[in-house]
């Protein structure tokens, strides 16, 4: 199978594709080839979009460039299902068929086989996911379970950011942006061949985003800048080994203001503009080896070191991880592939009054394996595929996550898919370790009391079955349609109740009296819903993208009273989306997307609808210039209010400008 690039410059269809060493246009690119696209994320191997038994979508460098995505965030929108809210400027609440937070905990992401996620809250810090957004070849994303290969939190969804090779990278670039609210952007990129099969590049980027407002029009104290570099070389040998080694280091700051409480003297509640700061860095190797034509070996190690001093507590962190993985497709009906984990972490943590973790230090092992056949039935009509996930951690013990899926693929242009899985969340540091002091008073006596949520060592793995089917039909090059639908039960959420009496605390002065609540596993319930995505081109130079995502949530929680929980709430019923490509005369490029995300009921946050435009225009094959308008039709709108106390700022309407050299 060809890469995708590759497909491009292949495809003897299309006069629009121009070959260049400089920069490559893929205009003509067809949706033909966008589906020959081979993908890793759903089952470790490369397979072709779509003969994939999941919800998929993949986001193209093409996607990149037309959207004009500054932010990996930012990119994410473009995806059927996926809710990605602003907080604030530096903040995001993203996530996939629901449970959307600050602190999202059962999506994975990871960076070139890297995970991303904290063992703190089992989310992201996505300030602080970024590179080079023209190094990016693809970002694949799944919606819904994919814990049978990349093992827990990959709950709801699976996040996989792909970077280019060394050898796609060659030559300069040098990018410059600016506009309101994102001034400036700097990115520089050089690549260069350093022996027989042996490329390298490196890069360095840099920018800095002015605050946001507030409902109020003041400023939201949410500034936030951020530089890194970083490279990566790969290597290929006569004997079909290809080696990979990549590094990166960043440092950068962002102002939070947030209202905390929970003080035993007055006043009880502040309100406070603070700075927190982020650095960190990883080195990641990988061997593969092609051994034989139908056996390939991976082994892959990597360091990441990051840390954070927040406004309630500060964390180092150290990890590292080691992954073996043997793909075997021998002659026949089965294509195996399997692999064994394991990854180390340990943090150390400076808690404050409002947050603290005990042990402050902690050091955790993890474990795993899986397997996984695709079983031929049907001589190229049917498939079953079989697996499971055996893992290991420090909190939980031993967790299974099975999964079985069909496609049948009837004709060449109709591919039909089902599937059942089970996943698990595993307790993190937030849920087991965790103290939080979050409000406090005195009554007409001075008598201070102080409302606590505390973690527990009891905490249990939330647990997911997943029922989902598909299907996708392409009865020609210039039309693609791809419908999904999923029902999910879930047992063992988290959730919190008053775990018992109320105790006096004589330290730290003065005496209080502590009203506590533990962390549980009590609620449970379930969601639905339909994701469905057209995309429509009808002559070489147009292509438009039109999707739809429903979800239900139906949850349920003793300790709300019988009413719904609010993560119940915190998701968008609908969301809809237009994205429109248009090729113009003179190497000018009109791109618009249009998003209308609903209402979510819980936060008290109105349905938005927003468009963006860009217009870029290329004078020779090495010069990219590109303006466009963020928020066509508000002047700022407030995507999401965060329930941690970080004051959450509307969406402004944002115009910039960038251009790119390449040399």
């Amino acid at each position: 199978m060809l890469p995708i690039s590759t497909v491009a410059h292949a495809d003897a269809r299309n006069p629009k594709t121009v070959e260049d060493p400089k920069i490559t246009y893929l205009k003509g690119l067809s949706i033909e080839a966008l589906l020959k696209t081979e993908i890793t994320s759903v089952s470790k191997k490369a397979e072709p979009l779509f003969d994939t038994a999941s919800a998929v979508f993949v986001i193209t460098q093409e996607d990149l460039r037309r959207t004009g995505a500054r932010t990996i965030p930012d990119a994410l929108r473009m995806v059927p299902g996926l809710q990605v809210a602003h907080i604030n400027a530096s903040t995001w609440a993203i996530t996939s068929r629901g449970f959307a937070d600050w602190f999202s905990n059962k999506l994975l992401v990871m960076i070139d086989g890297r995970s991303v996620y904290t063992p703190l809250f089992s989310g992201v810090y996505w300030d602080v996911q970024d590179t080079m957004i023209a190094d990016i070849d693809r970002i694949e994303v799944i919606r819904g379970p994919g814990a049978t290969v990349w093992g827990a939190n990959a709950v709801n969804g699976v996040i996989n950011i792909i970077t280019k090779k060394a050898s796609e990278t060659q030559g300069g670039l040098v990018s410059v942006g600016a506009g309101t609210h994102a001034q400036p952007l700097v990115e520089a990129r050089y690549g260069a061949h350093i022996a027989d099969s042996a490329d390298v590049r490196v890069y360095a980027k840099g920018f800095q985003r002015e605050p946001f407002e507030t409902t109020d029009g003041d400023d939201a104290h949410d500034a936030w800048k951020s530089m890194r570099g970083g490279f990566r070389a790969d290597w290929q040998t006569a004997a079909k080994d290809d080696v990979t080694l990549d590094g990166q280091i960043y440092d950068g700051e962002g102002d939070l203001a947030l209202d905390l409480s929970g003080f035993l003297t007055p006043p009880y509640s502040r309100s406070l503009k603070e700075t927190q700061t982020f650095s960190g860095g990883h080195l990641l190797s990988r061997w593969s080896r092609q051994w034989t034509a139908d056996s390939e070996l991976m082994l892959q190690a990597y360091y990441d070191r990051t840390h954070r001093n927040q406004v309630v507590a500060e964390e180092k962190r150290d990890t590292l991880d080691f992954e073996f993985k043997h793909h075997w497709d021998p002659e026949g009906r089965h294509d195996v592939v399997w692999g064994l984990n394991y990854r180390w972490t340990r943090d150390d943590i400076v808690g404050t009054w409002n947050t603290t973790f005990d042990p402050d230090s902690r050091s955790d092992n993890l474990w795993s394996a899986f397997a996984q056949d695709d079983v031929m039935l049907v001589t190229d009509r049917l498939w079953l595929t079989l697996g499971s996930k055996f893992e290991h951690n420090d909190y939980s013990g031993w967790e299974i996550q099975p999964n079985a899926r069909l496609r049948l693929k009837p004709s060449a242009d109709h591919m039909l898919w089902a599937a059942v899985s089970r996943a698990v969340r595993t307790p993190s540091r937030s849920d087991h370790d965790f103290r939080a002091n979050l409000t406090s008073g005195a009554d007409a006596l001075g008598n201070v009391s102080v409302f606590r949520i505390e973690g527990n060592e009891d905490f249990k793995a939330e647990e997911l079955i997943a029922y989902e089917a598909g299907y996708r039909w392409q009865p020609n090059r210039r039309f693609y349609l791809d419908l999904a639908a999923f029902y999910n039960d879930y047992e063992q959420l988290r959730d919190v109740q008053n775990s018992s009496s109320p105790y006096l605390e004589t330290a730290p002065a003065p005496p209080h009296l502590v009203v506590p609540h533990l962390i549980t596993n009590e609620m449970q319930g379930h969601t639905y819903g339909i994701e469905t995505l057209a995309t429509w081109k009808p002559v070489d130079i147009w292509q438009v993208s039109a999707s739809y995502a429903y979800i239900e949530l139906d949850l349920y929680s003793p300790n709300t009273d019988g009413s719904l929980p609010p993560e119940a709430e915190t998701s968008p019923k609908h969301q809809f989306q237009v994205r429109s490509y248009l090729d113009l005369p003179w190497q000018l490029h009109l791109d618009s997307e249009l998003y209308y995300v609903d209402r979510l009921k819980a936060l008290d946050i109105d349905g938005y609808t927003r468009i963006d435009l860009r217009l870029e225009w290329n004078p020779t094959r090495q010069w990219a210039l590109s303006i466009g308008i963020e928020n066509l039709l508000d002047d700022a709108h407030t995507e999401f209010d965060d329930r941690a106390g970080v004051n959450a700022s509307e969406v402004p309407r944002t115009v910039y400008g960038q251009a790119t050299l390449r040399f």
